[in-house]
């Protein structure tokens, strides 16, 4: 894809899942990809997959709902590189209940990670872009449409389409792209982890008839990180193999 090549690129939560294939497709296009994640051993795992020399990835421990954690990241980016051309806010994790089964401490902890972290991230690079330009990529998720036992993720994820719209709205004027990427069911360890017959259960609402894999997603993430995505900004992308509510 055009624009990739040597451009510098946080990717969080990176040491697994979507993160990961994520970071190797970055490197693939030829982008300069900082590995972030809180399981620093998985980060540095998928660096070395990357560039053993260290010279095209780099891994920073990042715990994205912490602001110091944050700004410790900016200023080693900022020290290395300058400056940053890229973010993909992907950290993500669930703990699903019904609504009455679920306790305060469930809630603040998906909230503070899947959505507090991505704003966070935002006002950590901004500052690092704005004189040159940069690209935001959030991970929402279909669903932010609502789902069984999910009441704390699906707000989170909704919570990302509000933000990903405003920070496009307020930094287009330098040059400052912002989208956001749905997914639809994914093989990451998180969907893997879901009894297989309730998966099925799920694929009965894909057109395609079977879930998403890492690297999909990863294509459309490059995308709008791209050039070619170039007049592009405050989209939410579905990527879901056709479901729709």
């Amino acid at each position: 894809m055009r624009g990739l090549h040597g451009k510098i690129v946080l990717v969080t939560g990176s040491a697994q899942g979507i993160g990961k294939a994520t970071a190797l497709r970055l490197a693939d296009e030829g982008a300069v990809v900082i590995v972030a994640d809180r399981n620093i051993e998985g980060a540095r795992s998928v660096a070395d997959e990357i560039d053993p020399a260290g010279e095209r990835a780099r891994t920073i421990l990042l715990d994205v709902s912490s602001r110091e954690s944050w700004q410790q990241a900016a200023a080693t980016v900022k020290d290395i590189y300058g400056g940053i051309d890229g973010l993909v806010n992907n950290a993500g994790i669930t703990r699903d209940k019904s609504l009455l089964k679920m306790s305060e401490e469930d809630w603040d902890l998906v909230i503070d990670v899947n959505l507090k972290g991505a704003w966070l991230g935002c006002q950590a690079v901004v500052p690092l872009m704005a004189a040159r330009g940069g690209v935001i990529v959030n991970l929402s998720s279909e669903s932010r449409w609502g789902a069984f036992g999910q009441s704390n993720y699906a707000s989170a994820k909704a919570g990302l389409v509000g933000l990903t719209r405003t920070v496009a709205l307020e930094h287009a004027r330098h040059n400052i792209r912002v989208n956001a990427i749905a997914p639809g069911t994914t093989m990451t360890p998180m969907v893997e982890a879901v009894p297989e017959e309730v998966r099925k259960g799920w694929l009965e609402n894909i057109p395609l008839r079977r879930e998403a894999q890492p690297s999909e997603i990863a294509s459309a993430i490059a995308f709008l990180l791209s050039d070619d995505a170039s007049y592009i900004t405050g989209q939410i992308l579905g990527v879901n193999g056709g479901s729709a509510l």
